[in-house]
């Protein structure tokens, strides 16, 4: 669903469940459930949140999709009745390809990356990384596309313990996702070469 641009994220007090959000109407507007609350996101993302996340999709599935399938925005994953979020990219062993259902995920995915724009920062990095971790995502991924730097974090009992801050020329890999391998700086490169305002 699209999204107003001068709305304010939080948009009521729940709690709310699953089937609470399923059966509202189409507002034009997009939602997450965080903790029984309604919430409404943020304004569309920027031209280099764009790029950065189409790319990363890109090498996600140039060199995962025969073991992984791979889901971008906006897509729902249900982790309980009362949290429901839309990562910007996540993945799932095609092990586990029963959690994919026709309305969206039911369950935790093995990789979640959110990409931080300024208006989500906080959210990305305290909120809703305290939301994945409850339900057991094994690995999270910060995208600063500013910065152009990711962070990745390994699930740790029930909190995320950071494993490697990744820079423009470092290659991106994972023990836990052995398929993952991009150097990170080339995420960038067509932000770079079409000359896009960042």
């Amino acid at each position: 669903m699209k999204k107003k641009r001068d709305e304010e994220p939080v948009v009521r007090e729940g709690p709310v469940t699953y089937d609470d959000y399923a059966a509202m109407p189409d507002d034009g507007n997009r939602y997450e459930i965080i903790d029984g609350v309604l919430e409404m996101m943020s304004p569309g993302p920027m031209a280099i949140h764009q790029m950065a996340g189409s790319e990363i999709l890109l090498c996600l599935t140039t060199s995962c999709r025969s073991d992984y399938v791979i889901f971008n925005a906006p897509f729902d994953v249900i982790l309980s009745k009362t949290n429901v979020v839309q990562p910007d990219i996540l993945m799932i062993h095609r092990s586990r390809i029963e959690i994919v259902k026709p309305h969206g995920i039911e369950g935790a995915p093995d990789l979640v990356v959110e990409i931080l724009s300024p208006c989500t920062r906080k959210r990305d990095k305290v909120i809703k990384a305290g939301v994945y971790a409850k339900h057991q995502v094994p690995e999270y991924w910060l995208v600063d596309p500013e910065a152009r730097t990711l962070e990745q974090y390994w699930l740790d009992g029930e909190h995320y313990g950071l494993v490697q801050t990744y820079e423009q020329d470092d290659r991106v890999s994972s023990d836990k996702l052995p398929c993952v391998s991009f150097v990170l700086g080339g995420i960038f490169n067509e932000v770079d070469r079409l000359g896009l305002p960042t």
